[in-house]
């Protein structure tokens, strides 16, 4: 009878453990096709949990380590989060019973070291934001189906690419926030999609590294030390970033094999040359803020929808830089020192949408900007005065900022101008606040213009002491241009009545 009692005790046990039994702090969800677990504020995995389990969420708890003994009785796991755990140790092979194991979060614990001996079925490994100073080969080596690899921010100094060629399968590999100031040989990766060494210390690229990279359409080097673009980049790539470098040319030598890149970033170097006629026959995007350009970067390629080129020392556009953009929607030319815009200079870019000018040294709208524009900002330049004709062909015009300029008056048909005009930014202006110019504001604000009351006749002129009192003058404008409005009606209302009266008199007369 003993016996037969201590097998059914078993029994009933493994049924309420398969069955919906959950350790105490863990909730437990028994959906139809599986079982997901999540514990809170436990310092070991517990026991006890449903061998059916699925899924274990163990993140932000206080696990020191994790053991094998622990996950032994859990073999059907897919899916484990680990992350901000404090694990600060992963025993060798704790994971061998989870041979269905596909994804493993360990991300912001203490782990100096790669897990060893993880089962070869593991997809994505994300291991960011831990203190692990090498990579081991034979950490890594049997994972023949990891697609993802996440590693930033950890403490790795030297990446040696042949500690990585076991991955066949990767396609995303993270490394950004590292300390890498040496790469060596050559990533042997031919399915890799993205790769990201993003905020490093990387000088420069072994010649043939990126050369077996065959699939590789996302590269991002930003924040290193680069003085040049490598020249081994593969044809397959679509974007590009290279921000924050120390690179002082882009060369067709060095990029003409990009000829699917529609993406480039080379923003915050040291450019002082981009070639002309850069072989990029698909690019759409090009960004190169915050560096040294003299000359606007000219004859792109014809599917360029956004060029950014502010904080350079630009001081002259001209059609021959732009004709060839007629896809341009936004240009960003703003902090430049630009004197000189040509007229018609945009002419061909037929769908330009969105023009930056800010402080620059213009002295006047520029001529012929394209009936496309739905924003215009020339905040902080030169401008004293607006012709008519600067603005006639701006019909779909909807934001216009012109700040911090030197003008004293305004167009009275600018409502006629621009009557698609729905923000105007008009402040630091040293404005000659006439009858005529109060009349417009009201037309403006009447229109349904958005203004702030105090962009316009209502503040002090720029450079003006506070104590000048343009503000009381102002409302002494306002109250003698309505008088003198009302005056103005009386004396129509008059001429009205005489007229009224003769062609009633002549009616009754017939």
């Amino acid at each position: 009878m003993w016996p037969v009692s201590l097998a059914l005790v078993s029994i009933i046990l493994n049924l309420c453990i398969c069955n919906g039994a959950c350790p105490k702090k863990c909730v437990c969800d028994h959906g139809a096709a599986f079982q997901a677990v999540q514990c809170f504020r436990v310092q070991a995995i517990p026991s006890g949990l449903a061998r059916d389990t699925k899924k274990l969420n163990l993140a932000y708890n206080h696990i020191k380590e994790v053991k094998g003994r622990d996950l032994s009785g859990l073999p059907d796991l897919e899916d484990v989060l680990l992350s901000s755990a404090g694990v600060e140790q992963v025993e060798n092979n704790a994971f061998r019973a989870q041979s269905r194991l596909r994804y493993l979060d360990l991300q912001k614990n203490k782990l100096h070291l790669l897990p060893r001996g993880l089962p070869t079925s593991l997809e994505t490994l994300k291991v960011s934001y831990n203190q692990i100073h090498t990579l081991q080969e034979s950490a890594l080596e049997n994972l023949k189906k990891l697609r993802l690899l996440d590693l930033q921010n950890n403490y790795i100094t030297t990446l040696r690419a042949n500690v990585l060629s076991g991955l066949v399968k990767l396609e995303w590999l993270h490394l950004d926030g590292n300390r890498i100031e040496t790469v060596q040989g050559s990533l042997r990766l031919s399915q890799l999609n993205l790769l990201s060494f993003a905020s490093n210390r990387i000088p420069s690229f072994p010649s043939a590294f990126f050369t077996p990279l065959k699939s590789l359409t996302t590269l991002c080097l930003a924040g290193n030390l680069l003085s040049r673009v490598p020249n081994d980049l593969p044809g397959s790539l679509t974007l590009l970033s290279l921000d924050k470098n120390q690179i002082r040319s882009l060369r067709n030598r060095e990029m003409a094999q990009l000829r699917n890149l529609t993406s480039l970033s080379a923003s915050h170097n040291r450019l002082v040359t981009v070639d002309s006629a850069l072989r990029l026959p698909k690019l759409i995007f090009l960004e190169v803020p915050g560096n040294f350009l003299r000359v606007l970067p000219s004859r792109l390629s014809p599917r360029l929808e956004r060029l950014d080129c502010k904080q350079n020392a630009l001081q002259e556009v001209s059609f021959q830089h732009l004709s060839g953009m007629r896809e341009l929607r936004h240009l960003f030319l703003e902090n430049n020192t630009i004197k000189i815009f040509e007229a018609n200079a945009l002419r061909n870019s037929v769908h330009l949408a969105n023009l930056a000018l800010e402080q620059n040294l213009l002295s006047s709208i520029p001529d012929g900007l394209p009936e496309s524009l739905i924003r215009l900002d020339l905040k902080g330049n030169q401008i004293s005065a607006i012709q008519e004709s600067q603005l006639s062909s701006m019909r779909r015009l909807q934001v216009l900022n012109l700040r911090r300029n030197r003008l004293t008056a305004l167009p009275q048909c600018l409502p006629k101008l621009l009557p698609k005009l729905s923000t105007l930014i008009l402040d630091g202006n040293p404005w000659n606040c006439t009858c005529q110019l109060q009349r417009l504001k009201r037309a403006l604000v009447a229109r349904g213009v958005e203004m702030s009351n105090e962009e316009l006749c209502s503040e002090k002129p720029v450079g003006a002491p506070l104590s000048d009192g343009g503000e009381w003058r102002s409302h002494l404008m306002e109250d003698r241009c309505e008088e003198e409005e009302d005056g103005e009606d009386m004396r129509r209302e008059e001429q009205d009545v005489e007229i009224t009266d003769d062609e009633e008199y002549y009616d009754y007369d017939e």
